[in-house]
């Protein structure tokens, strides 16, 4: 039986890998040690999604290794020596924030423990497809100086820019910006993918998300907007905003529609290819509109804060031109918009919390 190896499998990406290769009838070696619990508090724990997997997925085992010790990786991958048939790659310290408190912790989950996962990769499988999954921080905040107009419930492109109408594209630079600690830990991690990819003819892919989300995101205030400000919602909890008059615009991909480009990936890979992913100009929303909707949903006003400052290097506007992932996977379609989206995690967090 082939092997797919993937990191973060109890996170929203990873745990999403695992069921769907494994339903491909792969057998899944998940890494996860549960630092997103350190990162987040308890209430972000993946502990919970690993046990679930770990009960409903036959052939699924789980290792608690951290990704910064490679030794205890090399053992991973001497048990699977010969079996390994692709690398999903989606353990991270995901905030910007929280990167700005711990900068060594951080640039070596991000950084040291991505280029371990390559290393072990070129050692004992070094055809095999290596999936990394960046992030559009990696642009710094460059997004921002695009010429952006205010409308009554979100920031937009001025209609004159045709250039940008289908969003950001990958020949956006990723020099001279303010990243944040976070997007230069991730910068590293990117480029080193992509050079594996180059130098050493593997096939890795790269692909820089915008919001990534689904029912099983464990969101906290500092990573998972939509589904932390759902959780907040339905648990009738304030959520606050940080800035941009709550007009910011993300777009928002549902983890099936980003596994299912991986999958393509995996079927036909590319060597240190690099993919703009994100919901696009398919599935976008501002903050205001997203809490608009969830009222909507919900039947009742949330409560919520609306700061004046907004976080350092965030951005106001960002949606991802997926054009160059459709050209060369023409297969691959959306089944998730935001509306589908939302209404999705409401209903789990309804349930999850017996509201």
């Amino acid at each position: 039986m082939k092997t797919i190896v993937i990191t973060g499998a109890g996170g929203l990406i990873g745990g999403e890998a695992c069921r769907f290769w494994h339903s491909k009838g792969f057998n899944v070696v998940g890494i996860d040690n549960d630092m997103r619990s350190y990162f987040f508090g308890k209430e972000a724990s993946t502990k919970a999604n690993l046990e679930k997997e770990q009960e409903q997925l036959k052939n699924f085992q789980n290792f608690a290794v951290d990704i910064r010790d490679i030794e205890a990786l090399e053992r991973i991958f001497n048990i699977y020596k010969g079996e390994i048939a692709g690398v999903i790659h989606t353990a991270a310290q995901p905030s910007h924030d929280w990167a700005a408190r711990e900068p060594i912790t951080d640039f070596g989950v991000n950084a040291l423990g991505t280029l371990n996962m390559l290393e072990m990769t070129r050692k004992y499988a070094i055809s095999a497809p290596f999936i990394f999954t960046s992030t559009n921080k990696v642009y710094g905040d460059t997004p921002n100086y695009l010429p952006l107009v205010e409308k009554e419930t979100r920031w937009e492109i001025d209609e004159s820019h045709q250039y940008y109408e289908k969003g950001i594209d990958e020949s956006m630079s990723i020099d001279n910006s303010k990243h944040s600690v976070f997007g230069a830990s991730k910068v590293a991690a990117d480029v080193m993918v992509q050079e594996y990819g180059k130098y050493f003819g593997m096939n890795t892919g790269i692909f820089r998300g915008g919001c990534l989300t689904g029912p099983t995101h464990c969101g906290a205030e500092l990573h998972g907007f939509l589904a932390y400000l759902i959780k907040c919602a339905v648990n009738k909890k304030e959520y606050r905003i940080f800035g941009y008059k709550g007009k910011q615009v993300r777009d928002n991909i549902h983890s099936h529609d980003l596994i299912n480009a991986f999958w393509h990936y995996f079927n036909n890979p590319r060597q240190g290819e690099v993919f703009n992913m994100g919901g696009s100009r398919h599935s976008n929303i501002s903050m205001i509109e997203a809490i608009n909707k969830i009222e909507s949903v919900l039947g009742y006003k949330m409560k919520y804060t609306l700061l004046e400052e907004n976080r350092i290097g965030d951005h106001i506007w960002y949606i991802s031109d997926v054009s160059k992932f459709k050209k060369y996977y023409p297969e691959w379609e959306y089944e998730y918009d935001c509306n589908r989206i939302i209404e999705e995690m409401i209903a789990n967090e309804l349930e999850k919390s017996g509201v």
